[in-house]
């Protein structure tokens, strides 16, 4: 039992994005970027990948989470915190100790992370009209589920070894989310059980031998 109507939930959607624009047209142009980086890298492309990672799961921990869905939900508090301590990880991996490496690729790794991407920037938001949520009553990209559907997009082209951790709160937050995304109707939510799938695979693949013998 969710301690919260379907009703609730939307209207929470509705506040957030009443609030806080322009701001998602802002963290769409950050995806953007994020994905020409992916498939154009620069020198510099690592580290302003990880750092826009950061950005994403530290606002999604407070402007949704702390800022909005506590107001509905007591366990926002612990969503919220948790994804600051994601957003903590990337900082901490990607441009304070370097080990967030991105690299173009091809084949599968390449279609499954482009295909997570494009989803979470593009289709998302398609389905989100189709299946009765209009704007501003739905999810626009910022808040958790599209968020985390493209981070493991991105994730997708780490270069190995590179550090489990990272992987760890996006995985946990698709099988949350892919769940309270069908109880309350939310069915393209139920993209998160691909990219859950796939964070899963990226956590427990065999890597090259990683920093100190450790993949943390």
């Amino acid at each position: 039992m969710l301690p919260f109507s379907a009703e609730q939930f939307i209207d929470v959607f509705r506040q957030y994005n009443e609030a806080v624009w322009p701001f998602q047209i802002a963290l769409k142009v950050l995806g953007a970027a994020v994905a020409v980086l992916l498939l154009r890298p620069r020198p510099w492309s690592n580290g302003v990948i990880a750092v826009a990672l950061t950005v994403l799961w530290v606002w999604t921990g407070v402007a949704y989470h702390l800022w909005h869905f506590s107001a509905i939900n007591p366990a926002a508090d612990v969503f919220g915190a948790g994804a600051i301590l994601a957003g903590a990880l990337f900082a901490w991996h990607g441009p304070v100790r370097g080990r967030l490496r991105f690299e173009q690729t091809t084949g599968v790794r390449f279609f499954v992370g482009t295909a997570l991407i494009v989803y979470a920037l593009l289709v998302y938001p398609q389905l989100s009209g189709l299946f009765g949520h209009h704007y501003p009553f739905t999810p626009t990209f910022g808040v958790p589920c599209p968020t985390t559907i493209f981070t493991v997009g991105v994730l997708v082209f780490m270069s190995s070894p590179y550090p489990r951790s990272v992987l760890v709160i996006p995985v946990l937050w698709c099988a949350l989310g892919s769940v309270a995304g069908f109880a309350l109707g939310m069915l393209q939510d139920l993209g998160l059980l691909v990219a859950g799938g796939v964070g899963a695979v990226l956590a427990f693949r065999r890597q090259a031998p990683s920093w100190r013998g450790r993949g943390l």
